[in-house]
């Protein structure tokens, strides 16, 4: 093969080669992982945000893959601290609960802390209604939020392989 043919024919790959189908991104592969992994829990996230409120009042809560495996997230706040309180998805057991000392996760939870000072509206609350309106939904996240001074919830929820973000007003 000459030079130039060998050239047209790596050119003919390349154009090939970015004309394929696009792979899943990192978020798309988790996202999916997480759907498949929720078919395993049996408690809701409802019940975790109830579990979690022996450390503290709850400011969010989340399923997540840590690890390889399922979890429930929840965070805490009791006075000026902050707790992570993980459950188990299958019992609601808690497994852990520990301080939050990680720049990232305490940034997230003073965040958190200062949209639930100006709710409301609980949680728990705001996510029930979440799931009420979207008949045959499971919560999977809830994340409070202040937009323009007002406590908002964003609750994610999961129908099959579906995502889906609501916002609920916790004022």
């Amino acid at each position: 093969m000459t030079y130039k043919m060998l050239r047209l024919a790596l050119g003919l790959s390349a154009i090939v080669l970015c004309g394929a189908a696009p792979t899943p991104s990192g978020a798309e592969e988790d996202s999916a992982a997480l759907a498949a992994a929720m078919k395993d829990a049996t408690i809701t996230l409802q019940a975790g945000l109830k579990a979690s409120e022996r450390e503290g009042t709850p400011i969010s809560a989340k399923f997540e893959i840590e690890d390889g495996k399922l979890q429930l997230s929840v965070y805490t706040m009791k006075g000026e601290g902050f707790m992570e309180v993980v459950a188990d998805p299958k019992t609601g057991a808690i497994d852990k609960a520990e301080k939050i000392s990680d720049a990232d996760d305490l940034k997230a939870a003073t965040s958190q802390k200062a949209a639930m000072a100006k709710s409301k509206v609980g949680l728990l609350v705001a996510t029930e209604n979440a799931v009420k309106v979207n008949t045959g939904s499971r919560a999977v996240s809830v994340d409070p939020q202040l937009q323009n001074g007002r406590a908002l919830a964003e609750v994610t929820l999961l129908q099959g392989t579906a995502f889906k973000k609501v916002t609920e007003k916790l004022d």
